[in-house]
């Protein structure tokens, strides 16, 4: 009886430290389990950083390439190109900043304008809108290149009455409109009512507006009425700066109207870029005008362009 309890004993004491083993060894598997799943967790998170670090360096190397190329490479590239600055400030640009500013250029010169000139001093206008164009965000004024030969053939003729054909913001009205003398008058056209209304705001700052008239349509609808609608006989200058296909139409018009006196300037600004090929074709070669081209360049750049000036001999 003792000999089967010492067995029976035995036999229990051999059941508990293989079912003690069998705990550890469990145990021990458990704890290789999850380290494994820790040192995977920590390569995938390893993994993780570097793909992000490796984003974010992308997005900062694409960053600083697109700041160069925006602030100076292509500025720089475009500036001997006249279609070159027109495609990149006219076509890309431009719509760039109007989305990511929610404002359209004509707008953004205004503020500029209201922020930088002083009320009532056209000259501080015209250098606010300069310094805008040339430094921040080009336009197509005549600006201040071509814009000393404006003022230069404008003192000479000395207008009594003035047209302009396309006034955009305002910038050339203001730089006409401060020439003329005490009793004369600028009718200016302008078929966008949207630039026309910013160009009234410009030229009101400016102090000039008694001297402007703005027109809002189209130059081939207003221009045989101009007689009947203002009292005038006829113009003493005239200054071409809207859509280049119309230049050679809307002279003769002004011929068939009877608006042009003999003596009568002709102004034209951009006949080179874009170009007017068709209206120096027609000036240079008609016997009732007398022509002279002025050479200078693209507002704001260093691409070729020029002013044809055509004094008409009735």
């Amino acid at each position: 009886e003792r000999e089967r309890e010492r067995e029976r004993g035995a036999s229990e004491k051999d059941l508990s430290e293989k079912a003690i083993k069998a705990s550890e060894e469990k145990g021990k598997g458990s704890s290789s389990l999850s380290l494994s799943v820790c040192v995977c967790c920590l390569c995938e998170d390893s993994c993780k950083r570097k793909m992000l670090l490796s984003l974010l360096a992308v997005a900062v190397v694409s960053a600083a390439v697109l700041y160069v190329l925006y602030h100076w490479l292509i500025p720089a590239a475009v500036q001997n190109s006249g279609w070159l600055a027109l495609i990149w400030h006219d076509v890309i640009l431009e719509r760039v900043l109007n989305i990511t500013t929610g404002s359209s250029r004509p707008q953004r010169i205004l503020k500029a304008v209201q922020k930088n000139a002083t009320k009532g001093d056209p000259q501080s206008v015209i250098s606010a809108i300069d310094y805008y164009c040339r430094h921040k965000e080009w336009a197509m004024n005549v600006g201040d290149d071509k814009g000393l030969i404006l003022d230069s053939v404008l003192t000479e003729v000395n207008p009594s009455m003035a047209l302009e054909l396309g006034t955009y913001c305002g910038y050339s009205s203001v730089r006409i409109a401060r020439l003329l003398s005490p009793n004369s008058k600028l009718i200016t056209v302008e078929f966008n009512p949207a630039f026309a209304a910013i160009a009234r705001q410009i030229i009101a700052y400016a102090g000039l507006q008694d001297k402007v008239t703005i027109v809002e349509g189209a130059s081939g609808d207003l221009i045989p009425k101009m007689k009947e609608r203002f009292g005038l006989k006829s113009f003493d200058f005239v200054f071409l700066d809207h859509w280049k296909d119309r230049y050679v139409a809307d002279t003769k018009l002004l011929e068939d109207c009877g608006l042009l006196r003999k003596g009568t300037v002709l102004l034209a600004d951009n006949v080179i870029c874009p170009g007017a090929p068709e209206y120096l074709k027609y000036v240079r070669n008609n016997p009732r005008y007398e022509s002279r081209y002025y050479p200078s360049v693209l507002e704001y750049t260093k691409a070729e362009d020029g002013l044809e000036k055509s004094v008409f001999l009735g």
